[in-house]
């Protein structure tokens, strides 16, 4: 079944979209009583837009049947405030965009689409934590706080993020303090005092980047091993063992002042990274891979940079659009 023209091309505004949502997962619950039921019908009875809206998420729940029951919890108050606001804001992008947002949803984890605070694609923003933790957030990356009474933890659920711990309220050695932990895709990480560099855009490893101070690493699946990674070293770890530690190699944060630094590094792999920022696919021809490209290039303004390359390197970019780009040689 197709979403009709007069449901799927209409406009729904985030304010609309939200209150549809929190009705949709109510319903869904199975704990709406006959009063909410009523006032359900008297909502959609207030305005036209109202109604578009709610046909819209009936029609998605037709079309995609698995979207997951779970969500309804945190909306019926059994789970924290910044919980009913992420799922909330997650099923509202459905409906105001169902075929972008149920894409999306279908193509990243739910973990990542409900986080607490998230970046998109060319984005990067700082977050300023209750204790005074900076987090600056990479391009489509995602985490969520978790602070709690025994430790200060942070789940990375998509991407990189810069931190620069604070110090907790109670000294170290004291009862009652609480280390700084970030957990990630494969292992966990305690921060000795320090500013770090978290990183999990590769399937099978995370990478950590040691800036200030020491980080201690300990993978997933062997806890028992373990490697203090110290200010100026970097590692690379999988959930049963760690590589390890060698030189940082350039600014491990020039991406959170909008700076992508090369150093005779492969084009390929240049274009992989710069590709990150921008929205649509990039590809490089295996002729011009091997090519080494070093400098300090902008992200604020990835075209500039692709258009800057036949000026530094043998290779011809072309656009079939403005999201489906080629970096090949001047022969090809």
């Amino acid at each position: 079944m197709h979403l009709s023209d007069g449901v799927s091309g209409a406009a729904v505004s985030e304010a609309v979209a939200l209150q549809a949502a929190r009705w949709f997962l109510l319903m869904r619950s199975g704990e709406a009583s006959a009063a909410d039921q009523a006032r359900l019908q008297r909502w959609r009875g207030a305005d036209a837009a109202h109604e578009i809206a709610w046909q819209r998420a009936q029609r998605l729940q037709e079309q995609f049947g698995d979207l997951p029951p779970a969500l309804a919890v945190p909306v019926l108050g059994r789970g924290n405030s910044v919980d009913r606001r992420a799922v909330l804001k997650a099923v509202a992008a459905l409906l105001i965009a169902p075929s972008a947002g149920w894409l999306a949803w279908r193509t990243a984890p739910v973990g990542e689409w409900l986080a607490e605070h998230r970046s998109g694609t060319g984005e990067t923003r700082l977050v300023r934590l209750d204790d005074g933790t900076r987090v600056w957030l990479d391009t489509a990356s995602a985490f969520d706080v978790a602070y709690g009474p025994a430790e200060r933890l942070l789940y990375l659920r998509a991407g990189r993020i810069l931190i620069e711990t604070a110090p907790d309220a109670v000294p170290e050695g004291m009862p009652g303090h609480r280390p700084f932990v970030v957990a990630c895709a494969h292992g966990r990480l305690r921060a000795l005092g320090t500013r770090f560099d978290v990183r999990d855009t590769d399937t099978d490893r995370s990478r950590l980047g040691v800036i200030q101070g020491a980080v201690e690493v300990r993978p997933a699946q062997a806890p028992e091993l373990s490697l203090v990674v110290l200010a100026g070293q970097q590692a690379a770890f999988s959930s049963r063992r760690i590589d390890g530690p060698r030189p940082l190699e350039g600014q491990a944060d020039a991406w959170a002042q909008g700076v992508l630094r090369a150093r005779d590094m492969r084009l390929d792999a240049f274009l992989a990274e710069l590709g990150r920022y921008r929205p649509g696919v990039i590809r490089c021809g295996a002729e011009v891979a091997s090519l080494r490209i070093s400098g300090a290039f902008q992200l604020s303004d990835t075209g500039a940079v692709l258009d800057s390359l036949p000026r530094a390197l043998p290779v011809t970019v072309r656009y079939r659009t403005r999201y489906w780009v080629s970096v090949a040689g001047r022969d090809a």
